[in-house]
């Protein structure tokens, strides 16, 4: 007997991969430096972890409706008009176990074999690998340093053929950062409005922008490109939530629908008591996000500083998330005993076994010759891993 070919065809999670790693070299004893995962270091704030405790001791500890309890939905429509500019009735609306459950849904309701989806590179890790499970082909475009890791619309049109259904965009992006400006998302708009195919719009990091950067969701530019556009967002990253699996779905009703078939067959609803401290999250004080986000800003700046001190890397200022996504194509030739850098992969090993940081290769994210940080820790922590990183590329000659 063996697996499914489907099995076969898919990898586990890089990101995931790197994290595993790191912790076993952690419970060795080691002291390392772990900037490969996605999810904030700050504590979720205190007010949605008395909500999740309220909610066990009024016994809300059964199932719930399928598509998630209706004053939530109504806190998500709530919350998409006035931040996103996006007006969905909360049935058109569906709470899942994470952003991630929310997008692999979404890829299973659109998706039939043989259709083509298109994904900006770099791109997150798991894109791809869903776009293979609903058996659909996924057309990669490229993007580069130089127009800050962005696609254009010109890339776009060339890319699209009879058999394309849906493109896929993540903004502000994992892993570089890279937020697309109002007039750049326009003219990808205007390319989707001449095709018959769907938007699935990433934007679970949409509150973490900086520098006064103003983002827009997909969805909001017209009636024509909502009725194109499914988003998905949630309460992972901008609440601190990452364990809390909470994400969300907002589109057009068919879509939605079909969101719910999958999820009543496969997980039924998220988890009741995650769902009454994403309510929380989304009704009660909002302080913790912009306190966050001053945290978030600074690191992002002392990082983005330090990294382009080196000789060898080059790094672009993200406008959003909390990632940094280096060129270190100026290390690659080096070596260290019999260790020699030829990519990507080699370099971040090197720094797991040489300087015990943890940082994920660009060619998980479809993008050979970069790295991935995130700098979701503290900035005494990147002090250090500054430190070590500089003293293990010293070596290298």
């Amino acid at each position: 007997m063996a697996v499914s070919k489907r099995v076969n065809n898919i990898g586990v999670s890089p990101t995931m991969k790197v994290a595993a790693k790191a912790k076993e070299l952690k419970a060795q004893g080691l002291n390392v430096i772990d900037l490969s995962v996605g999810e904030p270091d700050f504590p979720t704030p205190d007010n949605i972890k008395e909500a999740a405790k309220k909610a066990i001791d009024a016994n809300h500890t059964r199932y719930t409706i399928n598509s998630g309890i209706p004053q939530l939905r109504q806190a998500i429509s709530d919350y998409l008009k006035k931040s996103c500019k996006l007006d969905y009735s909360p049935n058109d609306i569906i709470v899942s176990s994470g952003a991630k459950q929310s997008i692999y849904n979404t890829i299973l309701s659109v998706v039939d074999p043989g259709d083509e989806v298109i994904i900006p590179a770099p791109y997150w890790v798991s894109y791809p690998h869903m776009v293979s499970m609903a058996q659909g082909e996924s057309i990669v475009i490229p993007t580069t340093q130089e127009n800050n890791f962005k696609i254009t619309a010109e890339q776009l049109e060339k890319a699209i053929t009879p058999k394309t259904k849906v493109l896929i965009m993540c903004n502000p992006s994992n892993p570089t950062g890279a937020a697309y400006t109002p007039e750049e998302l326009k003219s990808i708009a205007d390319v989707v409005r001449k095709y018959d195919m769907y938007v699935i719009s990433d934007e679970i990091y949409e509150q973490l922008v900086y520098d006064g950067f103003e983002l827009v969701s997909f969805a909001s530019f017209d009636d024509e490109i909502k009725a194109k556009t499914i988003t998905v967002n949630g309460v992972s990253k901008t609440y601190a939530m990452t364990g809390w699996r909470i994400g969300f779905t907002a589109g057009p009703s068919d879509v939605i629908n079909g969101i719910n078939k999958i999820q009543s067959h496969s997980t039924s609803n998220a988890a009741s008591i995650s769902q009454y401290a994403a309510l929380e999250a989304l009704t009660g004080p909002q302080e913790a996000i912009a306190s966050m986000k001053v945290e978030f800003a600074k690191r992002r700046n002392y990082l983005h500083t330090e990294l382009n001190k080196i000789d060898g890397i080059s790094c672009n200022l993200a406008e959003g998330a909390f990632y940094l996504f280096p060129n270190v194509e100026g290390i690659f030739g080096k070596s260290y005993d019999s260790v020699k850098i030829e990519n990507s992969t080699d370099l971040a090993l090197y720094l797991l076994n040489e300087a015990q940081i943890a940082v994920v290769p660009g060619s998980a994210f479809g993008a050979e010759g970069y790295l991935r940080f995130s700098y979701a820790t503290s900035l005494e922590i990147l002090e250090d891993a500054v430190n070590r990183l500089n003293k293990a590329l010293s070596k290298l000659n």
